[in-house]
């Protein structure tokens, strides 16, 4: 009876949000305003780029290049016109070089990848933008776009991502001196995607390319402000049987939290993670005196020590969401384990994968 009015409620919470929800921007950090820690100068390989711009990441050993407060250009690509554009928006950007494979330039393909905050729904019509300036004497191409998937690539040199894009310029981008050009793509995902890749997928010898006053014999290009949204009407979804507002809630019972994401071998909540955090503190709220424990686990690998410290920080950070979201401190308590309570095999990726995890256990109702 309990279950059925939880999700009678929840709906009705869910209702009352939905247009808005239903538009919400999917990518976050935009507009690559936020960094993770303080820029220590330039940027020469992809993990250097990763580490300070919060939530986006190179998925090749390539380095896309940020712009903003604190970021030194060096002065000999200073000399080149390299961050003489301003921001489209707030105070920070991000460039890419997306041609010039055939010239020998280094990294002639970068890309910026990230996680969505929610899969696309497959069959829902999706409209994604971003705005992007041009390097001032660098060749214009065409085939700038996105690639759509369920996981994250991660390629270990500096080459083309030989993938084809969902969605890509016809036309070559040719924004004005100093100005920025709207980018807008409209698509229809045949699966429930879960990462985005923005770049040039295309081999040099299929790009159209205008020289223009082109000195330099590759294209780069700055982008700002993306954005990736439902276009209406939108698809319904159903409650999945296992999803966290199903469960029944009884005294010492455990649950297994989905969709938990943190930072790589940090405690620091991946946007994507909300989902499954806000439906918890929806059913807090709807139970005023239930009380929990969060849990956190990790893999075998690593040291124990640190595994132990690493699940507790992680069910910390937890806890601290949903006390900042509004639930009382008394009502929960977090606790690590690190990989002393496994659920699967440690000697396959797949059982480490099922055993990394964030679970609740139920103390009061």
């Amino acid at each position: 009876m309990k279950t059925a009015k939880l999700i009678l409620l929840l709906l009705v919470f869910i209702c009352a949000k939905d247009l808005s929800a239903q538009q919400q921007n999917l990518v976050p950090n935009a507009g690559f305003e936020e960094y993770s820690g303080i820029p220590l100068g330039w940027f020469y390989n992809g993990s250097q780029f990763t580490r300070l711009v919060k939530y986006w990441n190179s998925p090749t050993l390539a380095s896309p290049d940020a712009f903003g407060p604190g970021i030194i250009v060096p002065k000999h690509w200073q000399k080149k016109g390299f961050g003489e554009l301003h921001p489209f928006e707030g105070s920070s950007m991000i460039g890419m070089t997306v041609y010039g494979c055939s010239e020998g330039k280094p990294h002639c393909r970068e890309y910026v990848q990230i996680q969505l905050t929610d899969h696309l729904v497959v069959g829902q019509k999706y409209e994604l933008t971003y705005w992007l300036g041009h390097l001032d004497n660098s060749l214009r191409i065409d085939k700038i776009g996105a690639l759509f998937t369920m996981d994250p690539i991660k390629q270990s040199d500096d080459n083309l991502i030989d993938q084809k894009p969902q969605v890509f310029t016809e036309h070559v981008i040719r924004p004005a001196r100093g100005q920025w050009q709207k980018i807008t793509n409209t698509f229809v995902p045949q699966e429930a995607y879960n990462y985005v890749i923005l770049g040039n997928f295309f081999a040099d010898e299929d790009n159209l390319v205008v020289r223009d006053e082109a000195i330099y014999e590759f294209g780069y290009y700055y982008m700002d402000s993306v954005s990736l949204r439902k276009i209406p009407p939108f698809v319904k979804q159903e409650i999945p049987e296992d999803d966290l507002t199903r469960e029944t809630l009884e005294v010492g019972k455990r649950i297994q939290l989905k969709n938990i994401y943190f930072d790589l071998d940090k405690s620091d909540l991946l946007p994507r993670s909300f989902i499954e955090l806000n439906k918890l503190k929806t059913i807090l709220q709807m139970n005023p005196k239930m009380t929990i424990e969060v849990h956190g686990h990790t893999d075998t690998q690593g040291e124990s020590d640190y595994n132990v410290d690493l699940s507790i920080q992680r069910s910390k950070a937890v806890t601290e969401y949903l006390i900042k979201s509004g639930i009382e401190p008394s009502r929960i308590d977090f606790k690590g384990y690190g990989s002393n309570m496994p659920i699967a095999n440690n000697a396959d990726e797949s059982g480490r994968k099922m055993n990394r995890r964030v679970e609740i256990l139920i103390t009061g109702l």
